[in-house]
Parts: C-alpha cells; sequence; structure tokens
C-alpha cells in the first residue's frame, strides 16, 4: 500500500491508539518521524519510543503516555499537506493554545518546536499542531 502522506497517516495511529487506550503503537519508521517523536518525548507528550528493525521495514515502537486515565495528546493535527504547504516567516510562528499546545515546525535547522523556532529566528513548514 503506496502513502501519500506518512505524518498524517502516523498522526493518525497516535490519535486512534490514544482513544483506544493502547499502550503502544508501532508506526512505519523514517528521520522525519523520528525527529517529530524525539520532540513528543521532550516535550513529555509520549513515554518513550524505540527502533524495531526487520528486514522489510523498520517500524517504530511508540509508548503512549496519559494522565490521570486520558491521552497526553489530547489532539494531533496535520497542518501542511502535500496538496497544500503551509510556510511562515519567522515572526509569524503560531502559539497553539496561547503556549499551552505545540507547534513543530520543520526549519532549515532541522525540525523543531515553536518556541525553539521563536527563540532562534527561523521561520519554515509547519508541520503539525499537538495540544
Amino acid at each position: 500500500m503506496s502513502r501519500t502522506d506518512l505524518i498524517a497517516d502516523i498522526f493518525t495511529m497516535i490519535r486512534n491508539a490514544g482513544m483506544a487506550k493502547k499502550d503502544n503503537v508501532d508506526v512505519p519508521a523514517s528521520k522525519t518521524v523520528k525527529s517529530i517523536l524525539e520532540i513528543l518525548k521532550q516535550e513529555n507528550y509520549i513515554d518513550n519510543f524505540k527502533l524495531i528493525e526487520s528486514q522489510r521495514q523498520n517500524l517504530l515502537k511508540i509508548y503512549l503516555k496519559y494522565i490521570a486515565g486520558k491521552p497526553a495528546i489530547r489532539n494531533i493535527r496535520r497542518i501542511s499537506k502535500p496538496g497544500l504547504r503551509v510556510y511562515l516567516k519567522r515572526d509569524k510562528i503560531p502559539s497553539v493554545l496561547r503556549g499551552r499546545g505545540l507547534a513543530i515546525i520543520s526549519t532549515s535547522k532541522g525540525i523543531v518546536t515553536d518556541a525553539q523556532a521563536r527563540e532562534q529566528g527561523l521561520g519554515g513548514e509547519v508541520i503539525g499542531y499537538v495540544w
């Protein structure tokens, strides 16, 4: 099965696993996905993730985090899509839920959060929002 938008598919897998109260979810591995998961772990949205090597396709096992029985990731949305890319300049970086959420941005210095992009004075493509 070919995938048009791997990141959107992974966001959907994480959202569905959280609603179903799963402990973990396996997703296809890529460098971009690994960078996004490192940000989610750093910002305490997931417990951990690890690489599972396989002959066909490597997988990433994501261990979801729950707070008082509810998923730490209440919502995760893809913003920039293959059919409509969304780029922002450094002075237009959004603040998700007045700072309580997180914007994931792909910049020339790698994938960073909205706060890191503002601090470093970087603009780029808005991958998605998490809250």
